[in-house]
């Protein structure tokens, strides 16, 4: 089995502590290694190249934001998941802008915290749906142009499983709920991005509110 490798960033010792003995009951899941900061955790990613990196944003020397957009660039094959206690506007897009792939509250169950793992290392995005529908609501508020309608529309199926997309679920979760596959999900998510002319699902449930599909 190849696990997925982890970097661990927070400024608090015992979360990390108690993060790496959390994931550790998982047999897919590895970390191998831990930033007090972004500046260590910038060296870090350079250094163990982890799949994916969860990133507090509030940090000393240099914050997760600034630490992201850094790690996005040099490092474009590592994946980072902010994982955070702040859920107000400026941080969640301070985030997004900077690159990240996901962005949870540590108040999340650990099920979904190495769901959101496994779904971003796989080049998925992931949202918990409280920050995905800030993100719908702020694009609404900033009033976009009206946007070019679809060369391709979407069909009937790929209109249900974009709106659970821009829910914020997951495959898995899609899959239950609409009794099919992960594999035929994650088909017609990249049928989905095509059409709509994006490269993550986050993109694609704001150019869906841009078309008025939501």
């Amino acid at each position: 089995m190849t696990k997925i490798r982890v970097l661990l960033v927070d400024d608090q010792a015992l979360f990390r502590e108690g993060l790496r003995t959390l994931l550790s009951v998982w047999d897919d899941v590895e970390v191998v290694g831990e930033a007090a900061n972004g500046e260590e955790a910038v060296t870090a990613a350079a250094q163990l190249k982890p799949d994916v990196i969860l990133m507090d944003l509030r940090m000393p020397v240099l914050d997760g934001a600034a630490a992201t957009r850094r790690i996005c660039v040099q490092n474009p094959d590592c994946r980072v998941i902010v994982l955070t206690t702040f859920d107000d506007d400026e941080h969640i897009f301070d985030g997004l802008r900077a690159g990240a792939a996901g962005y949870l509250l540590k108040d999340v169950p650990s099920a979904k915290l190495v769901e959101a793992i496994r779904a971003t290392a796989r080049g998925e995005s992931f949202l918990q749906p409280s920050v995905a529908a800030r993100v719908v609501a702020e694009f609404t508020r900033m009033g976009q142009p009206k946007p070019q309608p679809l060369v391709e529309p979407l069909s009937a199926r790929e209109l249900e499983v974009l709106k659970l997309v821009g829910d914020g679920r997951s495959n898995k979760e899609i899959a239950a709920d609409l009794f099919i596959t992960e594999g035929t999900v994650k088909n017609h998510v990249t049928n989905i991005l095509g059409k709509l002319g994006v490269r993550g699902r986050t993109q694609a449930a704001l150019k869906a509110k841009e078309l008025n599909l939501l």
